[in-house]
């Protein structure tokens, strides 16, 4: 948190957080986003202030100075490997007991579509009904105009926003449920995406 502190106003990068629901301080989530930058990682210290990891991508450790903070800050996972994705929900029920926050991005990659979000993978699900953890939705608005996934050198200065959208309890949810809770949250997060106009998103065209 205190590189973050130091380091986005060096940048000229100015963020804030906005509730829909007021965030308990002293409750542990799950905490899923959209990944739409470079930025997104970098920018979990000034959105969630307080014990937390993250599961990403291993790739992102030979990112040159952010790597080294990267390798440390996350659970990483090699989405290639069914053995290390294993390991690495493992290793986040390890963390939920010990009362750390997780946050995970469903998406899994950037989302390099023209909509809201792109499809969403089960972990962050199927780990918040097995700890029957509830799961808060929080969208990165602004990470994609700050720093395009094109390029790492896309920095962009300006304001940056995260919004903290309603709690999903999973109470009495099961295994079989996964599929129910995901669509709810997807659907959740691209509305809301939608009514705040996300600059990535782009109209269908029109048919004729």
């Amino acid at each position: 948190m205190l590189w973050g502190d130091i380091w986005f106003p060096l940048i000229f990068i100015f963020h804030r957080n906005y509730y829909e629901q007021p965030l308990d301080k002293n409750k542990q989530y799950i905490f899923v986003a959209n990944h739409i930058s470079y930025l997104d990682a970098p920018m979990i210290v000034k959105v969630l202030r307080r014990p937390i990891r993250a599961l990403g991508k291993t790739e992102m450790a030979k990112v040159p100075v952010f790597g080294f903070i990267y390798k440390y800050a996350v659970v990483r996972v090699d989405r290639v490997s069914a053995e290390n994705r294993a390991k690495s929900v493992r290793n986040m029920r390890s963390i939920l007991k010990k009362g750390i926050s997780i946050i995970v991005f469903p998406e899994g990659t950037f989302n390099m579509t023209p909509n809201p979000l792109k499809d969403f993978y089960d972990g962050a699900f199927r780990v918040a009904i097995e700890t029957q953890m509830p799961v808060k939705p929080i969208l990165f608005l602004n990470t994609y105009d700050r720093m395009n996934y094109k390029s790492i050198f896309s920095l962009n200065p300006g304001k940056d926003r995260a919004i903290f959208l309603e709690e999903v309890p999973v109470g009495g949810l099961t295994q079989k449920d996964v599929p129910m809770l995901k669509q709810k949250i997807y659907e959740l997060m691209d509305r809301k995406l939608r009514e705040y106009k996300a600059t990535w998103i782009k109209s269908s065209p029109q048919t004729p």
